[in-house]
């Protein structure tokens, strides 16, 4: 396999020291300098990701004829990576950060403004016709803007993706995926951001799929995870599978490449977008050392979806209202469990959520054997907002969808369990075929289900009162239906 990536390289120049005093010409902090580390920054960063994890990889860029495109040359081929660089009649940008106990002091950009770099050999264009993925990390410097590759870009027959920067060009038409983070999707689709951030999130997204005619916009939001938006109306939301107060930059850089790679390797989008998050958390947790390949399948054992508590806001405990303080989802709390089981319950829960200007979300099912799959859906689901409720169908109701023999476990006992979860807040059974009823009272602002719908029947449903619908990321191969099936068979 080969990714070839297209974009702008930058010489990122980190000079790290200790402030101790104060400048006496200026009230300016005093460096002393004590290391300095560089490394290709743009699409240069993530040609080294990804060759760094074993994969071959041919980087397209522009780079003048001075020390910084020698030393990026010099940095880039000492990595393995093939580097095909087109003439750049100005300087080589560089970013140079200031930076003591772990802050950004300052930032130092050289290189003036954009330059259009000069022509592609025939080389370049076989390249491009030949590769097996191509990104192309725009940081809004020229080449993304350069005829002859889009031409070739676009007539590629390999997946495509499209890190799109705000002074950039849009991408080609009929890319495979477009990976704007949440200021870059508002500022590109033109969205004020009225609303939450997920239903901006999901409106811009749509907007810039149908505009560039992509296959995909993910739209990242740092630790809110992704937002996926295809051909159907629902999003597709993956959470972080870990929190960290780690530095953000390459984050992108990350995450793009590893979604091509995963696209190369035969993913689908939804499985391209949910390791990419899983990667570029762990790139923000320790950029140093990732964990696992860029372009390794995701574990479908829990560990790389929806994840404890982190993704969502901690509440203080409070007595007076009932907020309590969340250690990480998926713990058994030590408080009584039938204390939110109930339509009086919920109802509380939602009038004291709202009096917050909180987000109400709510799921359902009918959990008859809670298994891991269910966990990380309810997981997903409650760093969304700022309440989970359990919309639990009764034994009546399982009865008439599952068959005689069904459930194995009475709503009673599958209800304490469910709010037995510090993931989740309140649970409340309906008896309907549907959740259409319940959903009618609850009026939830999100309403959450797992799976790879392409849409849900309660859409319509919850736009009535303004709410959305979003689909959370499924463990492949857990089910109730077949844990019984082996279970009887043993």
């Amino acid at each position: 396999m080969r990714l070839v990536i297209v974009g702008d390289t930058l010489l990122d120049r980190d000079v790290l020291g200790t402030v101790t005093r104060i400048a006496p010409d200026a009230p300016a902090p005093v460096l002393d300098e004590q290391t300095t580390h560089e490394r290709p920054g743009g699409a240069g960063l993530a040609a080294l990701l990804a060759a760094a994890h074993g994969h071959q990889v041919a980087l397209v860029t522009a780079l003048a004829a001075d020390a910084a495109g020698a030393r990026l040359n010099e940095l880039l081929t000492a990595a393995g990576i093939e580097v095909y660089a087109l003439p750049l009649p100005g300087p080589t940008p560089e970013k140079i950060r200031l930076r003591a106990g772990g802050q950004v002091l300052l930032r130092l950009d050289r290189g003036g403004p954009p330059q259009a770099p000069g022509e592609a050999s025939a080389a370049v264009l076989e390249l491009l016709r030949d590769a097996t993925a191509i990104l192309v990390s725009d940081y809004g410097r020229g080449v993304a803007r350069h005829p002859a590759l889009r031409a070739a870009i676009e007539d590629s027959k390999a997946p495509v993706v499209w890190d799109p920067h705000p002074n950039g060009p849009p991408p080609v038409p009929n890319v495979r995926l477009v990976t704007p983070n949440e200021d870059e999707a508002r500022r590109l689709s033109g969205d004020a951001g009225n609303g939450s951030g997920l239903s901006t999130a999901q409106r811009a997204g749509h907007t810039l799929r149908q505009r560039w005619r992509a296959g995909a916009v993910v739209v990242t939001r740092g630790t809110e995870g992704a937002v996926l938006c295809q051909g159907g109306p629902t999003p597709l939301v993956v959470p972080v599978p870990e929190s960290s107060g780690g530095d953000t930059c390459g984050a992108g850089d990350a995450f793009a490449a590893a979604a091509a790679v995963a696209l190369a390797d035969g993913a689908l989008v939804s499985e391209a977008v949910a390791e990419a998050v899983s990667v570029a958390s762990r790139y923000v947790a320790d950029p140093r050392k990732i964990s696992g390949k860029i372009g390794q399948r995701a574990q479908r054992d829990g560990t790389a979806h929806p994840t404890p508590g982190t993704a969502g806001p901690d509440h203080a405990e409070d007595p007076a209202d009932g907020w309590r303080k969340r250690p990480g989802a998926g713990q058994e709390r030590a408080d009584g469990a039938d204390e939110r089981i109930g339509a009086d319950q919920v109802g509380r829960l939602i009038a004291d959520v709202h009096a917050r200007g909180g987000t109400v979300v709510a799921t359902g099912g009918c959990f008859d054997l809670l298994h891991t799959g269910h966990l990380a859906t309810l997981r997903a689901a409650r760093a969304l907002g700022d309440c989970l409720i359990v919309c639990l169908n009764s034994d009546d109701s399982v009865r008439r969808l599952k068959g005689e023999g069904r459930p194995l476990t009475g709503q009673d006992d599958r209800g304490r369990l469910l709010a037995a979860l510090d993931c989740v807040d309140a649970v409340v059974v309906f008896d309907e075929p549907t959740p259409e009823p319940v959903l009618t009272w609850l009026r939830p602002d999100v309403w959450v289900k797992g799976g790879d719908y392409d849409t849900l029947p309660e859409t319509e449903v919850v736009r009535r009162w303004g709410g959305q619908t979003v689909i959370v990321p499924y463990l492949d191969g857990r089910s109730t239906t077949k844990t019984i099936a082996e279970a009887r068979r043993r």
